[in-house]
């Protein structure tokens, strides 16, 4: 029997904390409120969280931070923003930071649950897929390990964020198939933020810089003008 999901809500906003908390519970996941960010840290860092529902603006620590610290953690947890801060460089920023999702507030709680849903039947999806395809991906001397999460660049771990790992082991798994950034979001990020397909160029930036003899000129992530982006791999490399 799968274990109940324990979800971290971090929300200053006690009638909106109590909403949401009884829509969550109705569905069978077990919930904790922090009213304040320096509490919502404090939890965050016990750990066993399954989901963080996460305010931006928050007493204490604000919302982008734990959104931050979250992901500088080994464990990847999905994370929903829920914000009176509606406007476009907020969802970005959150979306960069590594949030999932992004709700502006007034939002509705059945939505929200929905979300919630969906973040977790992705996350399951990923898993089996990681049992069924555990082989290591190896292409001119970048060696991508599904199981460990681990990359490696002639011999050398390279530091990469949950986020990197999953864009870069997506183009890995489909070299030479061209994807747009809309279709990245879909694929890699689990839901479609239109708009805000320039978070998919912000995270290949990064990857870039972390992957590529010359980022500047790239040769294993590379931009189909017009269209998208495609993963270029050796014609000697091999599926371990």
């Amino acid at each position: 029997m799968d274990k109940t999901k324990k979800i971290l809500i971090v929300e200053d906003d006690s009638n909106i904390a109590e909403l949401l908390t009884l829509h969550l519970r109705d569905e069978g996941y077990q919930i904790t409120h922090a009213a304040d960010g320096n509490i919502g840290v404090a939890l965050l860092d016990k750990g066993g969280w399954d989901a963080l529902i996460l305010d931006l603006m928050l007493p204490g620590v604000d919302g982008l931070e734990i959104c931050r610290r979250a992901r500088n953690m080994t464990r990847y947890t999905p994370i929903i923003i829920i914000s009176a801060r509606s406007s476009e460089v907020h969802r970005v920023l959150g979306l960069e930071l590594g949030a999932d999702d992004y709700l502006a507030k007034p939002f509705s709680m059945l939505e929200l649950v929905a979300r919630v849903k969906a973040l977790f039947r992705r996350q399951e999806a990923m898993g089996r897929n990681l049992q069924m395809d555990a082989g290591t991906l190896n292409s001119s001397g970048l060696v991508i390990d599904p199981i460990s999460r681990e990359v490696m660049l002639n011999q050398q771990i390279i530091e990469l964020t949950p986020r990197e790992f999953d864009l870069l082991y997506f183009f890995a798994k489909n070299p030479g198939k061209v994807f747009s950034r809309l279709s990245l979001l879909n694929q890699v990020w689990g839901y479609q933020h239109e708009g805000y397909e320039h978070t998919v160029n912000t995270h290949i930036n990064r990857l870039r810089t972390k992957i590529e003899a010359n980022p500047a000129e790239p040769d294993r992530i590379l931009t189909v003008w017009g269209m998208g982006y495609k993963f270029m791999q050796s014609t000697d490399e091999a599926q371990g």
